[in-house]
This record gives C-alpha cells, structure tokens and sequence, in this order.
C-alpha cells in the first residue's frame, strides 16, 4: 500500500513537471482530442490522470475532463511519467490510416458518375459498410452528405451543358433530373440565377450595391433580389464598381444602399468583432466544386487557419490543393466566405483577392478576440 502512494506521489510530481503550460499549443491540442482528429495523431499523445492510461489523439474511447490531461510529445515521455499504453488504440502502433479513406473516393466517385440520388443503402452495398457509418463517415471526411454531394455533381453537370450552349430542358434531363419541375426545386436556389439567365451572363438580373468606409478601406456590399453576390474591399469606390461592373457585365446594376442596410450593418460587426459568424444569404455563380470548398471554408472556427492542403482533404480531394487555392482566389464575397483563413502549408499568408495586408489585419483581429 504504501509503495502504490509513493507510486502515485510520483506521477503526480513526474505530471507537475511534464504537464505543459495552458497556452495556445495546449489548446490546439485539446480541439484535436476534442474531435478525435486522426491527423493529429503521431504529433503527440495525450494522459488522463485518473485511468492513468495514455491514448492518441483518436482514440475512440470517451472524452476526458480537460482539466485532468497532461500531453506529452511520445509514448516514452507518458510512460516515464508514469501512464500505460491504450488497449484500445494502441498508440504505440504509430499512425494507422483511416480505413474510410479509400471507401469515401470510391463513393464520390460512385456519385459523380451516377445518374439520380442512389439510395445511402445501395451506396453503402457498393463501397462495404453499413448505412450509418458511410453517411458518418462521408460528412466527416468530405464535409457534405453523399445526397449533398451527388447534388452538387449533377449541378455541375447541368452548368457545363448550359455554357455548351445545351437547351435548358436538354441540359436538366441530361444530367439525371427526372423532370425539369425536380431541378428547379432542388437545384436553382444553389444556382443563384436561373439556367437561362445563367447561360447569358446574368442577363436581365437587377443588382443593389452600396460602398461604406470600414476598418479596411472601402468596402461594397451588392444583392439581387436574392441574396449577396458581392462583398469587396478596396482603396476607391471607382475600382470597387468596375469590378463589379467587370463580374455582372449583362446585369442592371445600380447604387441603392436602403435594401443593403441590414446586411452591411452585419459585415461592419463582422469586422469590429461583435459578430464572430457571418451568415448572409447568398446569390453567387460557383462551380460544384467551389461551393464544396467554400462550405468547408465556412466550418473554420473564428480565430483559426487552415492550410490549402487540410482543405482539399477535408472534402475528399487530397491532390486538389491548388485547385482549392484558385476556388479562394475566385470568391467574390470577402468575409462571408472566410477564405482569408487558408494559407500556405509551407508558411506565410499566401495570396488574397483584396491583399495580403487586409488579409494580415482580418487574422490577427480575429485572433485577438
């Protein structure tokens, strides 16, 4: 009895002294935990003092109180301080892969080639494993639903016939809707512009814009009738509505700040701090694939980056890091798409649409709220 207390007094001593300090490292540490983050693993492992057992990153066993984790750098560093290996996800096994990985790229696959929603069942019967754990697994890994994500392929497929110059009803059927009364249910409002509209530049679309100062220069907030299409920063008014006037070419655009008012306030707060997430309806022309980075970009918490590469692989397309960068590059609603949180994997800011230094300011604002 009294060897286990001097035991105990020991790890406690070893813990004081190994346990680091409550700093943003041990906060980032925390999240990965948190999420049960397998790309964490093999950068640290982390002890739970009242089991007295060491776990990765991963494990799937339950969560700990945080205040009673210590991290250390290797198993061999958790273990002289006195903590045993996991039963249950063996840390010292190294990095084991995600064995979902594999099975969601032949599911997107399965779905981009497909014509209509197969059923989660089906797709489960196609790729091994059950319902459940494919549409847990794909939101996980992808960011979107497999439903989501056949949807957003068929758009894509409708939008390439429709730049083709494909008739409207040619375009929809073509692509797997069963009529086109289905695709205009489900797939316009993503459209932002009807298919027609679309074809011809924005033809006939009436766009409201107003420019306001804010901590960042200038700022134009433009609408349709729908939602924002334009959000952009600038050092004069005259460039923002060129480029405006560049983007809509065929639509009627006029200045007309009363209907903007409300969502311009929001921007403003956004800026200052006292509104964290921005949450806009939105009226913008995108790609497929850019409305999946532009929604794994919105789940970026406040106050935090991603690199290029984290967001390619966080909607299933791991080589696409470049592709991610040019999705970035092209979205034209500043701040209620956070693109400004995506840098470089190798370091530095990276570019951004309205300046590297802009970009700079929005970080670090962020991150000291």
């Amino acid at each position: 009895m009294a060897a286990r207390r001097r035991f105990g007094h020991d790890r406690r001593m070893l813990m004081q002294t190994a346990r680091p300090a409550e700093d943003d490292a041990d906060a980032a540490r925390w999240r990965a935990v948190s999420a049960r983050d397998r790309r964490a693993d093999g950068q640290f492992v982390y002890a739970v003092r009242s089991t007295g057992i060491y776990c990765r990153p991963s494990c799937a066993s339950r969560r700990p109180r945080a205040d009673r984790v210590a991290y250390f750098p290797t198993p061999d560093e958790a273990e002289a301080a006195g903590f045993r290996a996991c039963r249950r996800c063996r840390p010292r096994d190294g990095a084991r892969p995600d064995i979902w990985t594999a099975k969601i790229r032949r599911a997107c696959a399965h779905l981009a080639q497909v014509d209509g929603h197969p059923s989660l069942a089906a797709l489960a019967a196609a790729i091994g494993g059950s319902p459940y754990h494919l549409q847990r697994n794909f939101k996980r890994l992808v960011g979107v639903t497999p439903r989501e994500f056949a949807e957003a392929c068929r758009l894509n497929k409708v939008k390439r016939r429709l730049r083709d110059g494909r008739l409207v009803t040619d375009a929809v059927l073509e692509a797997g809707y069963g009529s086109s009364g289905r695709f205009y249910e489900r797939a316009v409002p993503k459209l932002g512009m009807t298919p027609a509209v679309y074809r011809r530049g924005g033809a006939g679309i009436r766009i409201r814009y107003t420019t306001v100062e804010s901590p960042l220069g200038r700022l134009l907030v433009a609408a349709t009738s729908r939602g924002v299409c334009a959000i952009s920063m600038g050092r004069l008014d005259a460039d923002l509505e060129r480029a405006l006037a560049r983007e809509y070419f065929a639509a009627t655009i006029e200045r007309d700040a009363g209907p903007l008012e409300a969502w311009t306030k929001q921007v403003l707060a956004h800026l200052a701090g006292r509104q964290p997430r921005l949450d806009l309806p939105l009226d913008v022309r995108a790609t497929a694939f850019q409305w999946q980075v532009w929604m794994a970009l919105g789940s970026i918490p406040y106050g935090e980056t991603r690199s290029y590469a984290e967001v390619a692989a966080a909607i299933g397309r791991p080589r696409a890091a470049r592709a991610v960068a040019r999705a970035c590059a092209t979205n034209p609603v500043a701040l209620a798409v956070p693109c400004h949180r995506v840098s470089p994997s190798a370091g530095g800011l990276g570019g951004y649409r309205w300046g590297a230094a802009r970009k700079k300011a929005l970080l670090s604002r962020e991150r000291s709220r």
